[in-house]
């Protein structure tokens, strides 16, 4: 189907292949449509050009007639879609309907008609007609915001609904032949692009009394702001404080504070939080709030009040987590403080007189906010003086108890032990600042009873439902954990009142009672809940006993045993990453405050072999807990007992804790940058300790009370410590050390005298870059200060190279020794190979034997006595006919026979036995052989 415009023409083809041109006939507007094409749901294809034409027209009588039926023939061609192709132009049309509104009320019926048209699903008869109409559509669907300022209030509602019908889009009511439903979201997407949400904010501003217009304005928006995009383009329109300022308008069905929080819910979500939070912080938003929440908290009675009531509240503790939000000023902080402590302190104040709460959900989720928001508004200085007025610290306190049997309580068991943990943990934020107020209630005493409590055998079951109880199901673990937080957080005052009660109470002792039960009652499941109580444990203990000497003595052997037992954990369940670390550190962090300084401890420690745990731990080399140990060994050896404690310690192949420690100290100039060469030598002497950041940093001149680079390094790494250690356990006749750790010894031994030098080169340069001339003398003095520190560079150095050649010499001698001893095994080898093979010679050739035989009973001959004296009797010491290399006598040992020549228990043999059986094994008797000896010759074997 297709339209041709008035004396349009047409080229027709003859047979024969000419060409002949004939004009075509005027066709109407509207085409036309066969039967079958319309039951398919085929379009009726206007000229939607002329219809706007047509629209603009004026100087006509009959025209508004003819522009209304044009409008309603539309209405009729597009009762199934709208396709992307024509959007633009139908958009235009409903811009001039709307335009004729105020001078022709009539249009407001096709105005109406076609913004219907738009809550119809878009169609698209091509795939990428999507991407080719995207910047027409978003131009559409932007004018119905503009639209919004035409003041009629029936076309604004007929906006607000179509919006609203973009997120609730319906399948075409026919298939249209050609053409396909848009993308279910391709509208929402489009309303973003276009920036429609912004002009629907800016037109709450045209509503403020008409209340209707103004609901289905908040619905729409209430739709547009679930996406991030258009809480964006809201947010800077200042939709937060628009639409807060408003909720306490007047509006007997409720839907505009539901819609109003809705919306502003989705804007501290969806948008930069900050800036809504920073919209919201005026004092009209807040009278607002204020206004509203206590409406809702006096008057509210269904379970909807008391939700949105609580929505309200979440909201508000948002707000107060701004400081500049003028809470106090508008008498909202007050208010919040007495609805939080009126159930648990009496007041007098008529808002609350009669007022209570019951036990549902939400009453009970409203306690646990007014909770939270106490520790938001606490932290507000102003604040404090409200609290003091509205007994706050008095109404948590009344948490702070074991549960009576017997007594009728508002909250169900489960409720009433997770408000308890509110309590206390909302106390551990408010106690440090009432400090008064806390001891005018006797905290300490209470805090010491319920710890106490918790520590007793009494039957309880705590449920362990809510986020404080988690780790507590079935025991009282999570009360201990949030008391001792709460003493933590008092004792870390260092208020010496409130740690001189608590010493009084003997909290000490009760502690450490508590952190032998944990070890007791402890198993896998509870492990990270009670590594936690043992970490506040010794914290606790550590802020009470710092530089307090009878406090430590107290803590005693006691408490020494229950460290040590700390530092034997096995190294690694460091990494599991349940809590070892921390409770490590907090009984590092013990071991510095409540062991050093009292002799007793001190020596009951290293009894213990505590230095020995200590070294273990500094050769685990993690680097977050070598600085802590080596300020401890600093200060542990200052006791004349120490030194002799480190030299015995011996680590994995047999380290020494001195060597450790210069492993420790090349480990970190390392990784600090120093220059060292392949040996460890020196190479700059004039800047021997310098760092790589200290390269970087150019140095600047600093006001005298300001530390330099040299100054801030002694405290950023461990070597300073390093030195420390080694210092107090002399530099002479340390064991276990290699030729290396000499090396690195000499620059260890000068690394104050080094330090000095580096400072004075320091104020050398400061002088410089301050353009300044010193005085001659002083001068001279600088000059001899910087030689003396370069020549202290240059003898270290020099001293290293000696004993690296030292070292050399004295591996070469070593590898001498080791040829010589190798030379020496090889020549007695060879001696041994030639007497194996003279052996082998005189058994397996006769002649060589015997010639063998005459050389020795010549030697024998050569060696007697030539001359006998007369009368002598001479005794033969041989026996003729033997056949041996060896001195022989009559008697012949064999021992160490092997089993496998024996071939069992021997019988008795004659002495004289000259051959042995053929078939082998044991010796045999073979009889007719003539002995030289009758008598017997015992051959054992």
């Amino acid at each position: 189907m297709w339209t041709a415009g008035a004396g349009a023409t047409a080229e027709v083809q003859e047979p024969g292949g000419k060409i002949r041109s004939r004009s075509t006939r005027h066709i109407p507007v509207v085409g036309v449509v066969t039967e079958d094409e319309e039951a398919q749901g085929a379009f009726k294809t206007m000229d939607l050009n002329r219809v706007i034409n047509l629209l603009e027209e004026t100087d006509k009588d009959d025209l508004e007639e003819k522009q209304l039926k044009s409008v309603k023939k539309l209405m009729q061609c597009y009762q199934n879609g709208l396709p992307l192709r024509d959007l633009a132009q139908i958009f235009k049309i409903l811009n001039l309907c709307a335009e004729k509104i105020e001078n022709q009320p009539h249009f407001i019926e096709s105005a109406s008609n076609i913004l219907k048209l738009c809550g119809l699903p878009f169609l698209k008869k091509k795939v990428s007609d999507e991407i080719t109409y995207a910047e027409d559509t978003a131009n559409s669907i932007a004018l119905l915001g503009e639209l919004m300022k035409i003041p009629n209030s029936e076309l604004r509602i007929q906006i607000c609904k179509c919006i609203v019908d973009f997120y609730h889009a319906e399948p075409p009511k026919k298939h249209i032949t050609g053409y396909q439903q848009a993308s279910s979201s391709y509208k929402i997407k489009m309303a973003e692009v276009g920036g429609l949400a912004k002009t629907m904010v800016q037109s709450l501003t045209l509503l403020e009394n008409q209340l209707v217009e103004k609901l289905w304005v908040l619905k729409a928006l209430q739709h547009l702001s679930t996406s991030e995009v258009n809480c964006t383009l809201m947010m800077k329109a200042q939709a937060a404080s628009g639409i807060c300022a408003h909720l306490n308008d007047p509006d007997p069905s409720g839907q505009l504070l539901f819609r109003s929080s809705e919306i502003l819910w989705n804007l501290l979500e969806k948008s930069p939080k900050e800036e809504i939070i920073q919209q919201l912080s005026n004092l009209e938003c807040l009278l607002a709030l204020k206004e509203v929440f206590k409406n809702l908290f006096l008057r509210g009675f269904s379970h909807y009040d008391h939700q949105l009531r609580n929505d309200i509240l979440v909201i508000t503790t948002i707000i107060a987590q701004n400081p500049r939000a003028p809470m106090i000023e508008c008498g909202f902080t007050r208010d919040l403080i007495l609805f939080a402590t009126f159930n648990e302190v009496k007041s007098q104040n008529p808002l609350v007189k009669g007022l209570k709460l019951s036990n549902s959900y939400e009453d009970f989720e409203l306690k646990k906010l007014l909770f939270n928001i106490i520790v938001i508004l606490c932290k507000d200085l102003p604040t404090i003086q409200l609290l003091i007025d509205g007994k706050v610290i008095l109404a948590l306190f009344t948490y702070l108890k074991k549960p009576e049997k017997h007594k009728i309580i508002e909250w169900s068991a489960a409720q009433y032990e997770e408000l308890q943990l509110h309590a206390i943990v909302t106390l551990s934020s408010v106690a440090p600042l009432l400090t008064e107020e806390y001891m005018l209630c006797q905290g300490n005493a209470r805090v010491l009873a319920f710890l106490e409590w918790c520590e007793s055998e009494d039957s309880f079951f705590s449920h362990g439902n809510s986020f404080h109880s988690t780790g507590g199901r079935g025991n009282k673990f999570a009360q201990m954990r949030y008391s001792l937080r709460l003493l933590r957080a008092m004792v870390y005052l260092e208020d010496e009142t409130i740690n001189s009660d608590l010493c009084e109470k003997g909290t000490i002792q009760q502690l450490i009672g508590v952190f032998k039960n944990t070890i007791s009652k402890a198993n896998d499941k509870e492990e990270a809940i009670v590594l936690e109580i043992q970490s506040d444990i010794l914290l606790i203990l550590s802020g009470l006993c710092e530089h307090h000497i009878p406090r430590k003595e107290i803590f005693g052997t006691e408490g020494v045993d229950i460290i040590l037992r700390v530092m034997k954990t096995d190294p690694t369940k460091l990494q599991t990453g349940l809590g070892y670390n921390v409770l490590l550190f907090s009984t590092l962090d013990s071991i510095w405050c409540c062991i050093l300084g009292c002799y007793p401890s001190e020596d009951y420690f290293l009894e213990k072999e505590g230095i020995f745990l200590l070294l273990d731990l500094l050769a685990l080399n993690q680097k977050k807990f070598c600085n802590l140990i080596l300020g401890i060994m600093v200060e542990f050896c200052d006791n004349p007992k120490t030194a002799a404690h480190v030299n015995a310690w011996r680590g994995k192949k047999d380290q020494t804790a001195a060597s450790l420690l210069i492993k420790l100290w090349r480990k970190e100039e390392k990784e600090l940058g120093v220059k060292r060469d392949k040996h460890g030598m020196i190479i700059d002497t004039k800047k021997p300790l310098f760092t790589s950041f200290q390269e970087e940093q150019k140095i600047m001149p600093l006001p005298a009370n300001c530390p330099t680079l040299a100054v801030m390094d002694v405290a950023e790494n461990i070597r300073a410590k390093i030195y420390a250690v080694l210092g107090k356990l002399d530099f002479e006749n340390l064991p276990g050390l290699s030729a290396e750790d000499f090396v690195t010894l000499c620059i260890i031994h000068r690394y104050l005298d080094f330090k000095i030098g580096e400072i004075w080169n320091e104020i050398c340069e400061e002088i410089k870059l301050e353009k300044l001339r010193p005085v001659n003398a002083d001068k001279k003095i600088l000059e001899v200060i910087t030689t003396a520190s370069e020549n202290i560079g240059k003898m270290v150095a020099s001293l290293q190279s000696e004993m690296i050649e030292s070292q050399a010499n004295q591996d070469v001698q070593n590898e001498q020794k080791v040829y010589t001893k190798i030379q020496a095994t090889h020549k007695q080898r060879e001696l041994a190979n030639k007497s194996w093979e003279n052996f082998l010679a005189r058994t397996s050739n006769a002649k060589t034997l015997k010639k063998v035989k005459r050389l020795q009973e010549k030697a024998i001959e050569s060696s007697r006595y030539g001359e006998h004296p007369p009368n002598a009797i001479f005794h033969r010491t041989d026996i003729k006919g033997l056949n041996t290399m060896v001195p022989s006598g009559r008697v012949v040992t064999v021992e160490s026979t092997p089993a496998r020549l024996l071939g069992g228990p021997l019988a008795d043999t004659d002495i004289a036995l000259k051959k042995l059986p053929i078939r082998g094994g044991a010796l045999q008797k073979v009889k007719a052989v003539k002995t030289v000896n009758e008598s017997k010759k015992s051959v054992p074997t």
